[in-house]
């Protein structure tokens, strides 16, 4: 449906696609685009006024969009991982339902219903438009500035975004034992707000989510947010990043556990796993005695 665009990180050119694509064969200007005075404009400028004119219509395409081109982005990797990178991935064991599947999964086997084991990483995608774009006519797609010309706020710079990001993450987290092995990886395709520095250091120091990454290299010619200090946010700059990244959390046999008890108690835990013979069995031990309580 959306032809045969070249896998490429997140640029301006895979933007232009998108529109040159929906205008093509199914969307209106109207659906993509605020009019403002004749003028079609995928974001409203900062110098004009939008009189209280929202944008939902284009969100389901851009969303059914950049599902499917993360996927083509990720596959490769995923192929010489021996797993299948799957779209709405459904399992109902850890909270992915079928009206909030995971958009994109690395699994065992390929195929949307799975089962906890075959899942072995699950990314969150919130992507979006980030620049601004002006509509001319089908053959006249104009490029008018990044993120930082226009009042919206696109793909992880969106505090509503961010939110139920994090949500779905802490809902599939608190589904059970089942989900603490997992990997849960939130793309983007803007950087984040200074607001949620701290914040997404502490998600990925705390086990809930392993990285808020984004997969557009240069969003703006000006500064922004390549980083966080503990690396909870990343600009992913190129593939091999990106590959390292997922061998990496692949490769790891982690767990996440989350407990709330008094200092007395977790020293006897502590005491009672010392007493196993290697770190592992000590580990083992006392996440059997945390999920028991």
């Amino acid at each position: 449906m959306w032809g045969g665009i070249i896998v490429a990180f997140w640029n301006t050119e895979v933007e232009k696609h998108f529109f040159e694509e929906a205008l093509r064969n199914f969307s209106s200007p109207e659906q993509l685009f605020y009019n403002l005075n004749s003028h079609y404009f995928a974001y409203i400028p900062k110098d004009y006024q939008n009189n209280g004119q929202t944008l939902q219509s284009r969100n389901t395409l851009i969303g059914s969009f950049t599902e499917k081109w993360t996927r083509d982005i990720i596959s490769p990797i995923a192929r010489e991982l021996g797993l299948y990178a799957v779209n709405g991935v459904v399992c109902d064991a850890i909270a992915l339902s079928k009206t909030s599947s995971a958009d994109l999964a690395l699994c065992t086997t390929d195929s949307v219903n799975q089962t906890p084991d075959n899942i072995k990483l699950i990314f969150e995608i919130k992507m979006s438009i980030v620049s601004n774009w002006e509509y001319i006519n089908q053959n006249e797609i104009n490029y008018l500035g990044d993120y930082k010309t226009h009042k919206g706020n696109p793909s992880l710079l969106r505090s509503d975004s961010m939110l139920k990001a994090i949500g779905k993450s802490i809902n599939i987290r608190v589904s059970g034992n089942e989900s603490t092995k997992i990997p849960i990886v939130i793309l983007g395709n803007s950087p984040i707000t200074k607001t949620y520095s701290k914040k997404v250091d502490y998600l990925k120091n705390s086990g809930v989510i392993q990285g808020f990454w984004s997969l557009n290299p240069s969003p703006s010619d000006s500064d922004f947010i390549k980083e966080t200090p503990n690396l909870g946010f990343q600009t992913i700059l190129n593939y091999n990043q990106l590959k390292t990244n997922i061998n990496t959390l692949l490769s790891q046999e982690i767990n996440y556990f989350s407990s709330m008890i008094s200092k007395p108690q977790l020293g006897e835990l502590i005491r009672i796993a010392d007493r196993e013979t290697t770190d592992i069995k000590k580990a083992e031990k006392f996440l059997e005695m945390i999920r028991s309580l």
